[in-house]
């Protein structure tokens, strides 16, 4: 942990923060403060009433502006204004509440994960042992008659398994009593608090009954009961813990895949090492076999594979030489390669990546939102019905009625209800993104578990991303190198697939002539027009034949063209691939069930072969983004569930108001995405894929749901009417919430 004041002081120094900590971008009105988005992973968090503790201990600090902590994760995004607060202070509020404060990117994180499991096992051990001891000890009282025991051995007996008794107390129930401790200071209500307290009531009762064998309460110990209960909680705990790694392996292995430092290329030619974080544009860097790329960058010298399996989904290495573009995150799998640094920090792929992944496993979902709302009266609920067991039982028999209440504040326990939802969310959204699949929101998946329609767009999407021209048409005069490299012009200021076509065709063409207009403007769904010697418009056969004398009914085939303000001067016709796994996508939606429709703003005999290629009957071309966005809602006010899957570009509105969204990682910035999830590779199977798991994650939510309740409905009962002793109560408890992440677990096998 980072209690040390000297270790947390350092994390005030800009570039320390800088690692773990990025500029805030405001949703509404910007901000005039400096403001940062810090990612942490607090330590010693096991509930949703944890996350609680950490939210309003940091929203206490001055400065810090809002808090989102996830109890699943164990992360926290903190964002703070650097003029009010510095990280080491609200860092401090986290460690004065209880917890443990680490960077997201602190390289002592891994160590302290290993720590921590390593004393969950050895507290494991302790009682383990000591239960087993203790049972030996318990064990004549159970088959015994009486006058077989002596009263000295009787005493013998619960004395030596209040000794072995001990260890289990002060050791292994530590995490129980430390967390219960900590919010009864805070006077808050834990789910470690019924079950610290029945732990309390327990060996108190049991250690009265020892020392006091002719009390009000000295009929019976309870020893092995104690024992067996912390025995199997521990178990839950430990095996939770190890799932849990599992589960956010994908997010912890993709924030660690940058390298603490590299070699960076001095003047003199010479190599030396230097921390990543020193790195900038234009500096030229050597990646070592079996090393990551610590930054997007040109290889200027050298030749390898490069392992980008996490950042998009491919799973083959990708051969990269001279002159090819390496991103930050990747490993170096073969040779030795020299690096100019085109992108650093935020600005990379793998920033903004991470940045993605690390808000989508803060967020709660609506279903997991319900149970950490249910959870805190549920848990005053079982005090209030412990203490009234307790009271019901007192008259016969004071011993069995702490006992009962004992059974009811550890079986009704609600850590299956709270983990129920965000195990089966994260473990579906790492197994996505080991797939190239990015869970920008993890309500997402819930929507898209029960769509049943799906819109592709064309251009991007169900076709490859570049198309070739294959026939130019130009006016009288008008060489197709000059209209070419007037249409690049306009091109080059536009991300649509056609425009970059051509600015490729042209820089292919290797033409000396380039050429810029001024004042480029976008008119979405339509094309582009500027001011190069006079008026340009480069786009539709709509877009630009009001401003021409007409365009000659032989180009009328082609899709793009260029007119002056009162003349035609070329059109070109472009073709366009449509991906190899087109036809098994759209057949596997359709195996599941999911209507699938094509809505592009091309051509309508263009579309309309396309999807007759794929399979696709709906299929709807010459659509503005507004006509998409109205075919769309007529089907939403049908009662349809729609999916809609783009390139972001003109698809904005669709995907904004879709009621789930995806987009290609590769089409735009990432940062400027409205899709709900992001794919990072070509592949365009993993669309039917990510449904399928999204409906299987929903179905495995809705059974651990259905378990937490249905476990409660049973054993709270037979607690209550003292048929449930403590042990099994405990060992109830830990197999429920086992039970529930073991469940999820299964989330991340297969695709």
């Amino acid at each position: 942990m980072h209690s040390d004041s000297s270790m947390v002081e350092l994390l005030d120094d800009r570039q320390e923060w800088l690692r773990f900590s990025q500029p805030h971008k405001p949703t509404s009105s910007p901000s005039s403060d400096d403001c940062w988005d810090s990612h942490v992973v607090v330590q010693g968090m096991h509930c949703a009433a944890c996350a609680f503790t950490v939210e309003e201990a940091l929203m206490a600090v001055p400065g810090v502006q809002s808090v989102e902590v996830n109890a699943a994760t164990h992360r926290a995004k903190v964002v703070w204004a650097a003029a009010r607060v510095k990280p080491s202070v609200w860092m401090a509020a986290i460690v004065k509440a209880g917890y443990g404060a680490l960077p997201a990117a602190d390289s002592n994180l891994r160590q302290a994960r290993h720590e921590e499991g390593r004393r969950a096992l050895w507290r494991w051990l302790v009682a383990g042992f000591c239960m087993m001891q203790v049972m030996m000890y318990a064990y004549p009282a159970y088959v015994s008659r009486d006058g077989d025991i002596t009263p000295d051995m009787v005493f013998l007996l619960r004395w030596a398994s209040w000794v072995l008794t001990l260890p289990v107390v002060l050791f292994s129930c530590g995490p129980f009593f430390g967390s219960a401790l900590r919010d009864i200071r805070a006077r808050r209500v834990s789910m470690d608090l019924p079950v610290a307290l029945g732990m309390v009531i327990t060996f108190l009762l049991s250690s009265v009954a020892t020392f006091e064998p002719n009390g009000i309460l000295g009929a019976e110990v309870y020893y092995d009961s104690l024992t067996m209960f912390v025995f199997f909680l521990l178990t839950g705990r430990w095996l939770e813990l190890r799932v849990r790694d599992r589960t956010a392996g994908a997010l912890e292995a993709l924030m660690n895949r940058l390298p603490d430092s590299v070699e960076r290329q001095l003047p003199s030619g010479a190599f030396e090492r230097v921390a990543v974080r020193r790195v900038l544009v234009g500096d030229v860097i050597r990646v070592s076999p079996s090393e990551s790329f610590p930054a997007d960058g040109v290889i200027v010298q050298g030749q390898t594979l490069a392992d980008e399996a996490l950042l998009t989904g491919e799973s083959r290495p990708q051969l990269r030489g001279v002159g090819d573009s390496v991103v930050a995150g990747s490993h170096n799998l073969s040779g030795i390669v020299t690096v100019r640094v085109v992108q650093v920090g935020e600005g990379t792929q793998f920033s903004k990546i991470v940045s993605l992944m690390e808000n989508a496993s803060l967020q709660k979902p609506r279903l997991a939102q319900l149970a950490d709302r249910i959870a805190k009266p549920f848990l005053l609920g079982v005090l209030v019905l412990a203490a009234l067991s307790a009271a019901w039982w007192w008259p016969s028999n004071p011993g069995h009625a702490l006992m009962v209440a004992v059974a009811v504040l550890v079986v009704t326990c609600p850590c299956a209800l709270s983990l129920a939802t965000p195990a089966a969310m994260l473990a579906a959204a790492g197994n996505l993104a080991r797939h190239g699949v990015l869970v920008r929101h993890l309500q997402a998946l819930e929507s898209l578990a029960e769509i049943d329609t799906l819109i592709f767009d064309k251009t991007g999407t169900l076709t490859q991303d570049g198309q070739r021209i294959t026939q130019v048409m130009t006016a009288d005069g008008v060489t197709p190198d000059d209209a070419l490299a007037l249409a690049a012009a306009l091109a080059k200021h536009s991300l649509h697939p056609l425009s970059r076509a051509l600015v490729q065709a042209h820089q292919n063409a290797d033409s000396d002539l380039v050429l810029d207009a001024q004042d480029v403007n976008e008119m979405i769904g339509q094309g582009l027009q500027g001011y190069l010697d006079g008026g340009l418009r480069l786009g539709s056969a709509v877009f630009c034949a009001p401003k021409t004398k007409g365009i000659p009914d032989k180009a009328g085939v082609c899709q793009v063209h260029l007119c002056r303000e009162n003349e035609w001067l070329a059109s070109w016709q472009l073709s366009e691939d449509v991906r190899s796994d087109a036809v098994q996508t759209v057949q596997a939606l359709k195996g599941l069930n999911v209507d699938v429709w094509l809505l592009s703003g091309d051509r309508v005999a263009s579309v309309q072969q396309v999807a007759q290629q794929v399979g696709i009957t709906q299929a709807f071309g010459a659509c503005t983004p507004q006509d998409k966005l109205s075919r769309m809602q007529a089907a939403q006010s049908r009662g349809a569930r729609v999916a809609m899957v783009g390139d972001g570009l003109n698809d904005g509105p669709v995907l904004a108001g879709a009621h789930v969204s995806m987009a290609f990682g590769n089409a735009v910035p990432l940062a400027q995405s409205k899709s709900d999830l992001v794919l990072m590779g070509g592949s365009l199977l993993v669309v039917a894929q990510s449904v399928k798991l999204a409906r299987q994650t929903l179905r495995v939510v809705r059974q651990n749901l259905v378990w937490a309740a249905a476990y409660n409905a049973l054993c709270v009962p037979l607690a209550v009417v003292g048929w449930l002793p403590a042990w099994l109560a405990g060992l109830g408890m830990a197999l429920s919430s086992l039970w529930v992440v073991l469940n999820s677990l299964r989330l991340t096998k297969g695709f």
